[in-house]
């Protein structure tokens, strides 16, 4: 009796098989959340460059808030068309600072989880102010 469990302690096999049944599930969740993270970084960079874009049409001298949210949009559906979805802008432009916000989801690798991208963009509206201040264009 003795022997048959110190047989049983000390044998071996099968020990791989358990081994991989415990680790192909863990390697394949550290897959997708890598791409899940990767997803999340691009996601990211397409709100940032919509908003930026954006906010370049909407500060200029003579840019108007709707300017701004045609450009953003543009941009949006040439870049954020696969890792970034339901996306929304709001562009703001005031008579010194424009200012843009645009959010949306990004597409689910990892189920029943889901991440919101969220990205602004503020800065100065441009005036044209003639050289000397008068109005008039030095000479």
């Amino acid at each position: 009796m003795r022997a048959a469990l110190h047989r049983l302690r000390t044998d071996q096999r099968g020990t791989g098989t358990v081994e991989l049944v415990i680790a192909t599930p863990l390697l394949l969740l550290l897959i997708l959340l890598i791409t899940q993270f990767a997803l999340y970084m691009h996601a990211t960079h397409i709100a940032q460059a919509a908003a930026s874009e954006a906010l370049s049409a909407a500060r200029v001298s003579g840019g108007t808030a709707s300017a701004g949210n045609t450009e953003g949009k543009r941009v949006l559906t040439q870049l954020g068309s696969g890792p970034l979805q339901e996306t929304s802008m709001n562009v703001q432009r005031g008579p010194t600072q424009a200012s843009v916000t645009v959010t949306g989801t990004v597409i689910n690798v990892i189920p029943f989880v889901t991440f919101t991208v969220h990205a602004e963009a503020v800065g100065p509206v441009e005036k044209f102010t003639p050289p000397n201040g008068t109005g008039a264009v030095a000479p």
